[in-house]
């Protein structure tokens, strides 16, 4: 038993250690950092719901947001060219945005 707890016991130890530094680079394994990912998250929840808000509830529910150096990616369906230019100018009208990259689809 004395034996398989001094093997067993830094065992542990090195996973604990392994576990805890790969999910403090969970967040930062990417592109970004901390704070990076915070703020793009903000923006991302902002054009969500000014979407939802001004766009209305068909638009929200058919478009994907994402937020990466403050530049929205909008991404989906919307039914007509003006819903496109309008999810797009929404987005750009959101504090922090720097750019907004327009994949919108036009499906009537």
């Amino acid at each position: 038993m004395r034996k398989t707890m001094r093997y067993v016991l830094p065992m542990l130890a090195a996973m604990s250690a392994g576990a805890l530094a790969l999910s403090a680079c969970s967040v930062t394994s990417g592109r970004e950092s901390g704070e990076e990912y915070a703020e793009n998250s903000a923006i991302t929840a902002k054009v969500k719901t000014a979407l939802a808000n001004d766009g209305g509830l068909a638009m929200f529910s058919r478009v994907s947001v994402e937020t990466l150096d403050e530049v929205v990616q909008l991404s989906g369906f919307v039914p007509t060219y003006d819903d496109k230019v309008r999810a797009g100018q929404i987005a750009q009208d959101i504090e922090g945005v720097r750019g907004v990259r327009n994949d919108l689809v036009v499906q009537p």
